[in-house]
């Protein structure tokens, strides 16, 4: 199976006003394959969304890569031009941003703003093949009257509807991944399944599309495969099966019980203690190591190694895979 997008210890961070930079994404690995979607998921300020706008090298002016690779089907991203990029952009990589009322332009018509991904990519495209291709990219994405809805304008649209206007732009291209920074927040749970259910139908041209999420229920429902993110590091990585029945690493344990369920007892909602460190607080450890219960001395002083633990399932512990503290030697 053809691999999309490969991360190989990908390391980037962010640089202070005296120029010392400190670490985020550390040594990342991770690869979404084609026919595949995987989810990235993980709390606020866990690395998730710095590590899609990588991909689309849109990272802030203060970031700084610190080595490693982002393989776009084999070539290597980091080092393209930014004219390259340009064609990288919506044509093999798409993205459909977090907030669609501030990603869209107020004073252009959805129509303009999505038919001006096309032309960019296709500047050979007559104004009418455009105008017919936006339309039906509407269409697709389940927005009723669309051509009427071309030529209006992004506050004319409920929130759902915006999200779906992104997504149209996103496709316009049939790009080789989709990418999704947090596509459901703060959309009531009926437009969240019917943008879910867009996105399934709506793949890259591919069929692979990348999730970035704190939701565990989006990834349930869409994805293939799951990348656990803690303060910019992978710590599990599997299959849904492996991750969702055998979660392994404590992380990984402490989101899934925080998941509420439909059972009838009455009981408190697990919760994990503690905030996730900023960057500025790493150490050389384990950067879970301070709200895990099974800390060990090991465990902050030295990183744990990515391992095997089953059939594609890896993970960044110093715990075996029966969740008891392996030996200090």
């Amino acid at each position: 199976m053809a691999t999309i997008v490969e991360f190989k210890d990908y390391s980037m961070g962010f640089k202070d006003d005296d120029g010392k930079v400190f670490n985020l994404l550390d040594k990342l690995s991770l690869k979404v394959e084609e026919g595949k979607a995987l989810g990235v998921v993980g709390e606020s300020g866990c690395g998730k969304s710095m590590t899609s706008l990588s991909m689309m090298r849109l990272l802030p002016d203060a970031a700084v890569v610190q080595g490693g690779e982002i393989l776009l089907e084999g070539k290597n991203i980091l080092e393209m031009s930014e004219e390259e990029m340009r064609h990288v952009r919506g044509a093999k990589l798409a993205m459909i941003f977090q907030e669609p009322m501030t990603a869209l332009n107020p004073v252009l018509t959805v129509g303009r703003q999505i038919g001006e991904s096309l032309t960019l990519h296709h500047p050979e495209m007559k104004p009418e093949e455009v105008r017919r291709q936006v339309i039906q990219a509407l269409s697709d994405v389940g927005i009723a009257a669309p051509e009427t809805r071309i030529d209006q304008y992004p506050h004319e649209f409920s929130g759902g509807m915006r999200q779906r206007v992104m997504i149209a732009m996103a496709i316009i291209n049939h790009p080789a991944l989709l990418i999704a920074d947090e596509p459901t927040t703060a959309l009531d749970v009926t437009i969240q399944a019917q943008i879910l259910d867009i996105m399934r139908r709506l793949k890259g041209a591919s069929g692979s599309l990348m999730v970035i999420t704190h939701n565990l229920g989006v990834v349930a429902e869409i994805c293939d495969e799951v990348a656990v993110m803690y303060a910019g590091r992978a710590v599990e990585r599997g299959t849904l099966k492996a991750i969702f029945d055998h979660p392994l690493h404590p992380y990984t344990r402490g989101l899934m019980a925080s998941v509420p369920t439909m059972r009838s007892e009455k009981k408190p909602l697990h919760t994990i203690p503690g905030t996730v460190p900023t960057v500025y607080d790493y150490g050389p450890g384990c950067r879970f190591a301070d709200r895990c219960e099974f800390c060990m001395e090991r465990c902050g002083r030295e990183a744990p190694p990515t391992r095997l633990v089953g059939e594609d399932h890896l993970i960044q512990c110093w715990l075996n895979f029966e969740g008891e503290a392996e030996s200090d030697g």
